[in-house]
């Protein structure tokens, strides 16, 4: 076949259309060569100009220190810090109330308020949500903060305390206080952990009094527990040791939950906000959980 034989390499001539076919056939079914429209060709032109163009004035090449920069020096970055710094310029005299006031005057003045309670529940959405949930509600082993059972103290100040310098965080203000593992360490028996795990229950009003089992499991609980979480197992702030008879469970009521608790013993952790957040974000924050429904 010659290379200048075009019929050949166009195909036969197709007698309905008048249009040489490409040479491609699929279950007999052949197609017709006809030329590109022009106004696809121009749109087609006319796209890698503008990319041309786009590759000079935008950041578009990578290189091994970083993209191209452009002839313009735009990117995305520096468009965002820009607006946020025009929208930090917008609120600064509102920030700046929050920063004079105490937690006591932000609660009590609606304007200060709604301003805390609005920049609090952002912070809340971006740090505290993934524990606690978006709305506060908790999950086990993490708090609900909506209800009015505090392991650590549901002030203003505690809940600032909290969440400025954590629990068991490693920081030196930190909350700390962890409940042993009196299985795992020898302390107690499988045996005798089933018995104070009965009696706890027996304290929460979800069991019965079983007598003389109840008799030793009170005795097993004052050796060992009532030291954190008091003689009538109603808890210590101040160690963060919960009440033990109300229907409040951080873990769960199940007799294997609290069996588990007692033999390997508990001590979440909670991060020490003030090394993450400015001190108005985190006066924002306190204000937002105190006022979520459980703030006392």
């Amino acid at each position: 076949m010659s290379s200048t034989d075009n019929s050949s390499h166009q195909g036969r001539l197709d007698v309905a259309t008048g249009v040489r076919t490409t040479g491609h056939e699929w279950d007999g079914i052949e197609e017709l060569n006809n030329p590109l429209p022009r106004w696809w060709l121009w749109v087609w032109y006319a796209c890698i100009v503008w990319a041309v163009g786009y590759w000079i004035v935008y950041p578009a090449w990578p290189l091994l220190n970083g993209p191209t920069p452009g002839i313009w020096g735009w990117n995305q970055r520096a468009q965002i810090q820009t607006e946020m710094d025009q929208l930090h310029a917008l609120r600064a005299a509102s920030i700046s109330k929050l920063a004079d006031a105490s937690l006591q005057e932000i609660e009590s003045t609606p304007a200060l308020l709604t301003l805390a309670r609005a920049q609090g529940r952002v912070a809340f959405a971006d740090n505290c949500a993934p524990c606690h949930g978006s709305g506060g509600g908790g999950a086990v082993g993490y708090p609900n903060l909506n209800d009015d059972d505090w392991l650590w103290g549901g002030t203003l100040e505690q809940i600032n305390q909290t969440i400025k310098y954590g629990a068991r965080s490693g920081d030196d203000q930190a909350h700390v206080g962890d409940m042993p593992a009196f299985g795992r360490d020898g302390i107690l028996s499988r045996q005798e952990i089933s018995t104070v795990a009965d009696y706890v229950l027996f304290l929460a009003g979800r069991q019965p009094d079983a007598g003389e089992r109840t008799e030793k499991g009170k005795e097993l609980y004052m050796a060992n527990c009532a030291s954190c979480h008091g003689d009538e197992g109603k808890g210590n702030m101040e160690l963060g040791a919960p009440n033990l008879t109300d229907d409040i469970w951080l873990y769960g009521s199940d007799k294997a939950v609290i069996e588990y608790g007692i033999y390997n013993g508990r001590g979440n952790v909670m991060p020490a906000w003030i090394h993450r957040l400015d001190p108005i974000t985190i006066k924002a924050l306190t204000v937002y959980v105190h006022t979520l429904g459980g703030g006392r």
